[in-house]
């Protein structure tokens, strides 16, 4: 209990102390316009509150992620904890203030937009095409998934597709509505009902018999089934993403950076939101490594039922939390997947818009992007989506390493610490070469000569990436002042 205990009391510091250092090195300016203010046009680029932008952006990133990718990460022991803590305030957290603010800066472009911008034309096509998938895949699954467990709960009633019906027309509708309208209204609410679920398990982890293992050199070892299938470095940092960094938040900072009043609100709504993911994910891992009596009979229960962690969280909830617990864990595990599917297709609605230069503010030109996305998303409903959503989680590790090296490009050019995004986007780097290379679905190479690749590979894009934002800085007037000049 004491490090956890310990865990919770830095990961809040780290939001006072590292936030307020990262603010600083990106260098605010209180005074200038935000394109909330300057490009107010009804609908995508609308002012909101800081704290309803911060439970919107909250919900938005965190979705299931938290949840279940915790309980996931719990079952390789107390190691979990030290990633989450690690991962959100060095990493996770420093990648979503600067996605957001990045866009705030470049009048609330979309991620692959600003890739381009610093990393140039070839990675911006190759983002575009990369983001837009990885988007449409969310919505899909988030479109599936919550209509099965609707479906379940109601006794196979009306059947899947009727559900599937149901979620897709509300998908349309707040893809398609001003984002005030909709979202703006229900995120807040049900980003306080998982705020209130965990504060509900952290009481109960505090009052009840519950005995969380501690953070000794003993227990930081992989206490997973088979160690040496899953080896700790590099599937716990791709099992635990939106626990502690997630390239799917790069896709939803900007649909917050079009509602920001002021640059003040960033390190609030970006740096604060994925620390208090953080938070959500260590209260969940905590409960799963106890609520079973260990991290073994976590494993065991996984195994025997086929590694559901939606079955684990309903069982933590009911059981925790008592009659409220099952309302509450049937908003997380059906409210909270919607939420990420519908905030899915606007946001792949924005990449397009900005690819096309398509002015939102027409209703016909909307329909034109997102009427195309909810066909397909409709028709890879009848895909099995088993083998495709293996490489999800890779995929998602990739684009927040993308985002990082990006966020490198810029304070290079202006001249800034650029060691604060250099060293996690040098470790992701290493993360995600070294999983392709061991996974399943990847190489399957040998963990040794997996190591060895991870290590060359993530060596030569240092020194390529190096090498280009040198000649880049040349070719913009033979020195870094002209480019740091030419950059917001």
């Amino acid at each position: 209990m004491i490090s956890f205990l310990i865990a919770i009391i830095v990961l809040i510091l780290g939001y006072f102390v590292y936030g307020s250092f990262v603010e600083k090195v990106f260098g605010i300016d209180r005074n200038r316009p935000t394109p909330a203010v300057e490009l107010q046009d009804g609908v995508d680029f609308i002012p909101l509150p800081t704290w309803r932008i911060f439970l919107i952006q909250f919900l938005n990133i965190a979705g299931l992620g938290p949840i279940f990718g915790a309980i996931a990460g719990a079952m390789f022991g107390p190691s979990a904890f030290l990633w989450i803590v690690l991962g959100s305030i060095f990493a996770g957290a420093v990648h979503d203030y600067f996605s957001g603010m990045l866009s705030v800066r470049h009048d609330g472009l979309s991620i692959s937009e600003i890739v381009g911008i610093y990393l140039g034309q070839g990675t911006k096509h190759m983002m575009r095409f990369f983001t837009v998938v990885l988007l449409v895949f969310v919505g899909t699954v988030f479109l599936v998934g919550p209509a099965k467990i609707i479906d379940g709960m109601i006794g196979n009633l009306w059947g899947i597709w009727v559900w599937v019906g149901i979620i897709l027309v509300y998908y349309m509708v707040s893809t398609l509505l001003p984002i005030d309208k909709v979202i703006g209204k229900l995120y807040p609410l049900f980003g306080m009902a998982m705020l209130l679920m965990a504060i509900g398990l952290l009481l109960a982890l505090f009052f009840g018999d519950y005995n969380i293992p501690e953070l000794t050199p003993s227990n930081l070892v992989n206490m997973t089934s088979n160690p040496e299938k899953t080896p700790l470095f590099p599937i716990l940092f791709v099992t635990i993403a939106c626990g502690a960094i997630s390239g799917f938040h790069a896709t939803q900072s900007p649909l917050m950076a079009r509602c920001m009043k002021n640059e003040k609100s960033g390190r609030k709504i970006f740096y604060g939101a994925m620390i208090t993911e953080g938070i959500v994910a260590l209260i969940w891992a905590a409960a799963a490594m106890t609520f079973f009596g260990n991290v073994s009979e976590l494993n065991a229960t996984m195994i025997a039922n086929d590694n559901n962690a939606a079955w684990v969280a309903n069982e933590i909830s009911l059981n925790m939390l008592g009659g409220i617990g099952g309302l509450l864990a049937l908003l997380g595990i059906v409210a909270a997947p919607i939420t990420s599917g519908d905030t899915a297709f606007r946001s792949a609605r924005l990449i397009l818009s900005d690819v096309f230069k398509s002015d939102q503010r027409k209703m016909r030109n909307r329909l034109y992007i997102s009427v195309p996305l909810f066909i397909i998303a409709f028709t890879l409903t009848q895909i099995d989506f088993g083998i495709i959503w293996r490489y999800f989680a890779w995929s998602n590790q990739t684009l927040a390493t993308v985002v990082l090296w990006t966020s490198t490009a810029y304070l290079i050019v202006k001249d800034k610490a650029y060691w604060v995004t250099l060293t996690p986007a040098l470790f992701m780097t290493m993360v995600c070469t070294t999983y392709i290379l061991i996974a399943p679905e990847g190489f399957q190479l040998g963990n040794r000569i997996a190591y060895l690749g991870g290590v060359i590979i993530t060596m030569l894009i240092a020194v390529l990436f190096w090498g280009y934002i040198t000649k880049k800085a040349i070719l913009y007037g033979k020195s870094k002042n002209h480019f740091h000049d030419s950059i917001p």
